[in-house]
């Protein structure tokens, strides 16, 4: 009876290591990488570059929502049960996901349930029709159906290509949408329903979960009512399975989702937001709430940019050697990195204001800059002659942020990624320990501790342009393990790091 304890225990944490030295990448699929010439990224394209997210380092993809929908990025579906044609078939989807199950890696997918565009069938078939068997299925403000409480609501928006459409409120109190809800996100745990999930999703990003739809007061209490039954349902059938929140209040740490929202992971929206600004004591305050007031089990996805910001390396004042500096910050402390595809590259972009278009929010969603002259196989450029945001699009042939520039280059974004996802898998300090802050008297350089059992990995880090004297770099230039080259010896026996320098230590018995 104590071995089998001692097993299951051993077992339980091996699996949080796991999923502890997950590397996310966030992709938005329709820009990534196009297999069959019509310039929209699809399932084959992701399987024909799993081999350049392993060589990054990546164990787990997190797709943007796959199902048929009126908007490019399909967010608000017309049909939650099939894949939009453009991404190819649910053949594709599966040889996918068993092709990366394969290879040890994870994949997971985004929806979003909360709402249904205007040519759902709930909708088209209960529009100005009460009798209709969809009829509660939407929100409607009055009897016979014929005012739908639209999103944000506005009756209509219009699209990059100058379409227009309706997006509605799914009526979440409804049982018979609760069944449905569960009954679909099975469907992608268990395709085939063997139980083997070698075809499943290993984990669901839900967005703009909210507990108060949209603060409106009208759809209340669905973490308890909503999310905690289908999830732990859902649950029950792959105990394995994650599932991601993504908060709709940016400036919150998410901890009421953790107790209230049965969910695993959420985004450290207000690390995010520190590191953006560079300053030390605004990131170690975000990160002290980011990392230590988790429940067991539960974890932050740490981020630097994702389909709905800003791109980092657009950020004011934004150079080489700070963009080095942000993905050192976010994949040595602490949580569970996730890299939105293009950022290990430098890809620019940040939205604009064209008018009343989702067309806004395609130069952070911009083709993956493959190749130096901006041509080539797959090139996903879906959007092409489409408006001002091709013509003002921010790729550009030669300008150093492509991977046939970067792949090569000891120097590049890339390999400075690479490097450090490799050093965070070496070093279990890295991904299964906890994270502390270490004080310091100089105001520019953040330090702080990754530690487990008798292990630590001290990480040093230089926020600003200018060499900083610091007393905490270690005697011992062996137990340096990434950055000795930013290491300077004083003449008076004093060290300093160098601008913009990162600098580990390992202290390990």
């Amino acid at each position: 009876m104590k071995i089998k304890f001692l097993i299951v225990i051993f077992c339980l944490f091996c699996q949080i290591g796991l999923a502890q030295n997950e590397v996310v990448y966030h992709v938005f699929q329709r820009s990534f990488f196009d297999s069959d010439g019509d310039e929209n990224g699809d399932l084959k394209g992701m399987r024909e570059k799993l081999d350049y997210l392993q060589d990054l380092g990546v164990t787990t993809i997190l797709l943007t929502p796959l199902y048929v929908s009126d908007f490019y990025h399909n967010y608000f579906a017309d049909d939650f049960e099939n894949i939009d044609p453009e991404y190819g078939s649910m053949k594709d989807y599966i040889d996918l996901v068993k092709e990366v199950h394969r290879r040890k890696m994870k994949i997971y997918q985004d929806v979003e349930m909360q709402y249904v565009s205007g040519n759902h069938p709930w909708f088209k078939d209960s529009f100005e029709n009460p009798k209709s068997e969809y009829s509660k299925f939407v929100v409607y403000n009055d009897a016979e159906n014929k005012k739908p409480w639209y999103f944000f609501d506005v009756p209509e928006f219009t699209t990059y290509d100058n379409a227009k459409h309706k997006i509605i409120v799914v009526n979440m109190k409804e049982q018979a949408v609760k069944e449905y809800t569960l009954k679909v996100l099975k469907s992608w745990v268990d395709p085939n329903n063997d139980g083997k999930f070698d075809d499943g999703v290993d984990g669901f990003r839900l967005d703009h979960m909210m507990d108060n739809l949209d603060n409106a007061n009208r759809l209340t209490g669905l973490f308890s009512d909503f999310w905690t039954p289908v999830l732990t349902q859902l649950k029950a059938v792959n105990p394995k399975l994650k599932i991601v929140a993504e908060q709709a209040n940016w400036n919150s740490f998410g901890h009421d989702y953790f107790e209230k929202g049965n969910v695993d992971y959420v985004f450290a929206f207000r690390l995010k937001f520190a590191i953006n600004s560079f300053e030390k004591e605004k990131i170690i305050k975000a990160a002290d709430s980011t990392f230590n007031y988790n429940p067991s089990g539960k974890n932050q996805f740490v981020f630097l940019e994702n389909h709905d910001t800003k791109r980092f390396a657009s950020e004011p004042g934004m150079t080489l050697e700070k963009e080095k500096v942000a993905a050192a910050i976010q994949l040595l402390i602490g949580g569970i990195p996730s890299i939105y595809y293009g950022q290990e590259i430098g890809m620019n972009g940040q939205q604009q204001q064209f008018g009343m278009t989702d067309g806004n929010d395609i130069p952070v969603r911009e083709a993956f800059d493959w190749y130096a002259n901006g041509e080539g196989k797959g090139v996903a450029e879906w959007y092409k002659n489409t408006g001002v945001w091709w013509d003002k699009r921010n790729s550009q042939a030669n300008d150093g942020i492509s991977f046939e520039e970067q792949q090569k280059d000891p120097e590049s974004l890339f390999n400075f990624y690479r490097s450090l996802i490799k050093l965070r898998k070496k070093y279990t300090g890295l991904h299964r320990g906890s994270y502390r802050n270490i004080p310091n008297d100089n105001p520019s350089v953040l330090t702080f501790e990754r530690f487990n059992a008798r292990k630590k990995i001290i990480v040093s880090i230089n926020l600003s342009d200018r060499e900083q004297v610091f007393e905490t770099i270690p005697n011992n230039p062996a137990k340096v393990v990434f950055g000795g080259n930013y290491l300077k010896n004083l003449n008076d026996g004093k060290k300093a790091i160098a601008p913009y320098g990162v600098i580990v230590v390992y202290e390990g018995n």
